[in-house]
Parts: structure tokens; C-alpha cells; sequence
């Protein structure tokens, strides 16, 4: 399913659906889950439910339900030719990214 075309909200309803498919599909409990994730209930019912929940309680719940490998791909960067390489490592020792001046624009 390509999200490109998709408004955040929609991408969102559907990782909900998603996640809890999949936490049926394990036969688990929201409660089994948060219990193994080291989390609350109201967290993975708030998850499944698209409300705000923390990055980390994501991740904890991925790991639960064996999806972490998904989160792996997730900022990856994308390296089509060798000065996107060189670019790539240039940039793991800046710290900070300049502020383009307004005459540039």
C-alpha cells in the first residue's frame, strides 16, 4: 500500500488497525502486551485507539509483537550513487545544520 498520497491521520488509522490485527493474530491481551512491554494497558489501548502515545511505548510494543525488523527501515538513508555516500558520512560528524541565508532564497 503506498502511504505517499495519505493525510497523517489516515497513515495513523491504519498502523492502529495494524497493530492490533496483528496483536489478535498472536492471541495476546492488550493487557499480555503491556505487561511483556513494560508498559500500561491504557497505553496500548490508547495505541490501538491512535491517540498520543510516547516513541518509545511504540517501540516497546513492535519488539512484543515481533515487528522490531519493520522499525529498522524507519530514517534509513537513501544512498543511490557515491556522492550521496560521501554526503551521508559528511554528515554524521556535524552537529548542526546551518541556517541558509535569506539572500539565497
Amino acid at each position: 500500500m503506498d502511504l505517499f498520497l495519505k493525510k497523517p491521520s489516515e497513515i495513523v488509522k491504519l498502523l492502529c488497525e495494524r497493530l492490533r490485527q496483528q496483536r489478535i493474530t498472536l492471541q495476546m491481551t492488550q493487557s499480555e502486551v503491556a505487561a511483556r512491554a513494560g508498559v500500561g494497558v491504557n497505553t496500548v489501548s490508547n495505541m490501538e485507539s491512535g491517540k498520543n502515545i510516547g516513541f518509545e511505548s511504540l517501540v516497546r510494543v513492535a519488539m512484543v509483537l515481533g515487528r522490531v525488523h519493520e522499525l529498522e527501515q524507519l530514517f534509513q538513508p537513501h544512498l543511490e550513487s557515491l556522492d550521496d555516500l560521501r554526503r551521508y558520512e559528511e554528515s554524521l560528524n556535524r552537529q548542526r545544520i546551518k541556517k541558509r541565508s535569506q539572500d539565497a532564497e
